[in-house]
């Protein structure tokens, strides 16, 4: 996993994401934030988990359809099963070595 700190890739509203093996940060302060480091790191699992570009495919239909579904940006955003399962265990820093093959399934 390498840091990047580059405020301006990231979107606005946003303070970091993760395309393997690289995780983009806007602020070189977060790169201390263990939250927002493990949060991405369960991003990076999934993404080896799927192969990384299926990672993105998954992501952006999911995306689609919870749009569709509710109707806010930021609620389809939130319901993403990888985002729903990185919220849920960003705060566990020992998350990742317990974490079963596939996880995120449980979230869909």
């Amino acid at each position: 996993m390498y840091i990047i700190v580059a405020k301006y890739l990231i979107p606005k509203g946003y303070r970091g994401l993760t395309v393997f093996p690289f995780v983009i940060i806007k602020h070189r302060f977060d790169s201390e934030n263990q939250t927002l480091i493990n949060h991405e790191r369960i991003h990076i699992r999934q993404q080896l988990e799927l192969l990384v570009l299926p990672f993105f495919v998954w992501y952006f239909v999911e995306y689609a359809v919870r749009l569709l579904q509710y109707r806010n940006a930021n609620l389809a955003y939130k319901n993403i099963s990888f985002e729903r399962e990185a919220y849920a265990n960003e705060k566990h820093v020992d998350y990742l070595k317990n974490r079963t093959l596939f996880s995120f399934l449980k979230y869909v």
